[in-house]
């Protein structure tokens, strides 16, 4: 893990994992590809443009490592097709972007549930996200699925905010998470990647490597 690709650098796991990228001794250099210009870029390549995937299609130096920390909801999207822009075609551009600068891995934030075949619209989006990252033939997939994020959003979500309480005391995957323990998790298995092509994450096995 030497040259990285990110997007969704401005999110709640994203932001954390871009600044410990910035402090990784193995990584090299950072591009990270956002809608409208970081705040604090130095050292960072940041090709922005409102529409993702020009900003992605002005990246064209050699990638090993892809990170996609890509997530919204139906609410901030406004709409169906607009959460379904953001959380399966973007996230395909990003692996489909990783794999034409050469990169050999990507590690994905996806969801607890995500599964193709889910009666619940969010979940199955997600799912189909991480069956088309699949269908790619990545050497090293990992997925990560967390359960609800902790952490302070620029734009704080109600419904996480109601129930995250709640979620605190759930055992097992159902409890939430940190979202700087997911980029730590992600970290750690990008720079010691499983022996399987595939590899999904719980919530419980997030939290775990985190604490490692």
């Amino acid at each position: 893990m030497h040259h990285v690709l990110i997007t969704g650098a401005t999110g709640l796991v994203g932001g954390h994992l871009l600044n410990m990228l910035r402090r990784e001794a193995q990584v090299e250099s950072i591009i990270a590809p956002t809608r409208y210009p970081l705040e604090h870029a130095f050292g960072i390549g940041n090709p922005h443009n409102p529409d993702l995937r020009e900003a992605l299609a002005q990246v064209n130096v050699s990638i090993d490592t892809v990170f996609c920390c890509l997530g919204t909801t139906q609410s901030e999207a406004g709409s169906k097709s607009a959460f379904t822009h953001v959380d399966y075609d973007l996230v395909v551009e990003t692996g489909l972007t990783g794999l034409r600068l050469g990169a050999q891995q990507m590690l994905m934030v996806s969801a607890m549930g995500a599964n193709s075949q889910s009666p619940f619209f969010y979940n199955r989006v997600k799912g189909q996200a991480e069956a088309a990252l699949i269908a790619q033939g990545w050497t090293k997939l990992t997925l990560a699925r967390p359960s609800m994020l902790l952490g302070e959003r620029r734009l704080p979500r109600l419904n996480e905010q109601l129930l995250a309480p709640l979620f605190s005391l759930l055992p097992g995957n159902l409890k939430s998470i940190q979202a700087e323990d997911v980029a730590k998790a992600m970290l750690r298995m990008a720079k010691h990647p499983a022996s399987a092509p595939v590899t999904v994450l719980s919530s419980s096995q997030l939290r775990e490597m985190a604490r490692q």
